[in-house]
């Protein structure tokens, strides 16, 4: 079946965790690239800043303050959207958390956290949107997850379980979006260049910036495959390293982290 990328003569972008990060940088790249962006996050202020640096860019962006864990919330927006905007034609659920933990002091609550907004998040605004696109039968969709949901990593423990369960989702999905015509992406990006990686104490290999992760992005919601993935190099690693067996792997990415060092 062939792919059906949306531009923005289609409708207008949605897009979540817009306030800082991958999610700010991308929806100004679409905004580069023509399109109307309803960006949403939970913090007015920044949303409203956000569409001021947009000003002079081909599209433009508008604010929408929006919580992705509330459910009625996220259903009365989308409404909301397309009764004044027009129809969805490209959603990006991109709001995320990355709470890491350890076995030594297992936090519930970064479970919780993780998934309430990572996987729970995302079906909020999913379900609104894939009946409104499927009831049109047009309409793209993408899901920001992680490379860290292909194996599992330390620190990682709530984070990478909730950045596989997205995945899983999109795969899951895929198979009814194909059958109504539309189009269901996976991004899986490396590490980023964000206010929430600048908190990470250990090496980050192939460190990109938001601006280039962005434009990577945009790109492949041009394209239309299922995953979009980058940095390239990093990714192909950790594809490589899930056909290892464990007794393999739990040595290796112990040593190459250094956890093997740690007490």
């Amino acid at each position: 079946m062939p792919v059906a990328t949306m531009r923005p003569a289609d409708g207008v972008a949605w897009l979540t965790g817009a306030s800082s990060g991958i999610g700010r940088a991308t929806a100004l790249e679409l905004a580069r690239r023509g399109w109307t962006i309803c960006a949403t996050a939970r913090r007015l202020s920044e949303l409203e800043e956000l569409a001021s640096q947009a000003q002079g860019l081909p599209g433009r962006i508008i604010a929408h303050v929006g919580d992705v864990t509330d459910t009625d919330g996220m259903a009365q927006l989308v409404d909301a959207i397309e009764r004044v905007h027009g129809p969805i034609a490209l959603a990006f659920f991109n709001a995320g958390v990355a709470p890491y933990t350890r076995a030594g002091a297992l936090d519930v609550e970064a479970f919780r956290t993780a998934l309430n907004v990572n996987v729970l998040g995302v079906a909020n605004g999913l379900a609104p949107v894939l009946a409104r696109m499927g009831e049109r039968r047009k309409g793209q969709v993408a899901v920001n997850a992680s490379i860290a949901g292909y194996r599992g990593l330390p620190k990682a423990a709530a984070y990478g379980a909730s950045k596989a369960a997205a995945i899983h989702l999109c795969e899951a999905l895929k198979f009814d979006c194909d059958n109504l015509g539309l189009t269901m992406q996976v991004v899986n990006p490396g590490f980023i260049d964000t206010p929430l990686t600048r908190k990470n104490d250990f090496p980050m290999p192939f460190l990109m910036s938001m601006d280039h992760a962005a434009r990577r992005v945009v790109d492949g919601f041009e394209r239309g495959n299922f995953e979009i993935i980058f940095p390239k190099r990093l990714a192909l690693i950790l594809k490589l390293m899930r056909l290892l067996p464990y007794a393999w792997y739990f040595p290796l990415v112990a040593r190459q982290t250094g956890w093997n060092k740690q007490g």
